[in-house]
């Protein structure tokens, strides 16, 4: 092997025993250093460190703040109701060593605190009727499911920020008959709302009917007795004009009936012996 390249072996292996060496932090984790599986330090401010190269390990903790989705699950109301939740919880490491000891990675933190919360979660539901749960009292409900979770949560050096229930519901089996329970009452209150309406619009129109009839027959009665003073004053007109003049009252009803009986395009053949005639062609004879 020539120097040249004995050299380069050394270098590489020099930066590649450097490399192993130096740990650099974020700011959004921590660093815990072990040795052969032994606790050494926790590395918490972000920038670069040193750790001894090859026998120490370098383990990386999150420090932001993490949500854990528990999957939906059943669970039994005060008013004995079944109820489908489904948690959300948000929360992050206080304690990396404790963390690491505990629950080593994520994935196992997440599953342990799903436990914690659907466990709390199932105790909470049980003191509450259904009604209160997807109403106002889901914030009280919550806090203390949150706080009594915090507790717990702390055996596992993890700090819980909040639990909230994305979604409550009654399961799918029950809903369907819930939905027709409802569908039923409306259609109910639906039937009673026009069968009142239509009692007050057959109050209204047999109301309007009777006041029809009473103004029409109170017309009738009127017009009845206007026609007949008409027809009295007419009748008095035409008996006084018969007294004063018989015959020119005989000549004008003749009139009259001519009038009512030929229209414009009528043709009349009479004779002369007409009485209309002797008005014409002889008034002074006709008033003998």
């Amino acid at each position: 092997m020539s120097k040249s390249t004995t050299i380069l072996v050394v270098l590489l292996v020099s930066l590649g025993v450097l490399y192993s060496a130096t740990v650099f932090v974020d700011e959004t984790e921590s660093v815990i250093i072990t040795q052969f599986g032994e606790y050494k330090r926790t590395l918490r401010e972000p920038g670069l460190a040193f750790k001894a190269p090859l026998v120490q390990t370098a383990i990386r903790v999150e420090k932001r703040i993490l949500t854990s989705d528990a999957p939906p699950e059943e669970y039994l109301t005060l008013d004995k109701k079944r109820l489908v939740a489904d948690p959300l919880t948000r929360w992050k490491v206080s304690d990396p060593l404790l963390y690491y000891k505990s629950v080593h990675e994520e994935v196992m933190a997440q599953r342990r605190l799903d436990d914690l919360v659907l466990s709390e979660l199932r105790q909470e539901l049980a003191l509450y009727n259904f009604g209160d749960i997807v109403g106002g009292a889901r914030g009280p409900l919550m806090e203390n499911v949150t706080r009594r979770t915090a507790e717990r949560a702390k055996e596992f050096g993890i700090e819980v920020v909040d639990v909230r229930i994305k979604r409550a519901d009654l399961p799918p089996q029950v809903r369907q008959s819930v939905f027709a329970r409802m569908q039923a009452e409306r259609e109910r209150q639906a039937k009673e709302y026009r069968s009142e309406g239509q009692e007050e619009a057959d109050k209204i129109t047999a109301a309007a009917d009777k006041e029809a009839t009473i103004i029409l027959a109170q017309a009738y009665e009127q017009a009845q007795k206007l026609r007949g003073e008409g027809d009295a004053t007419g009748t008095k007109i035409y008996a006084d004009a018969y007294g004063r003049d018989p015959e020119f009252y005989a000549f004008v009803r003749g009139l009259e009936a001519y009038e009512r009986a030929i229209d414009q395009n009528a043709t009349l053949v009479l004779s002369t012996d007409e009485k209309l005639f002797r008005y014409l062609t002889r008034p002074a004879e006709a008033k003998k």
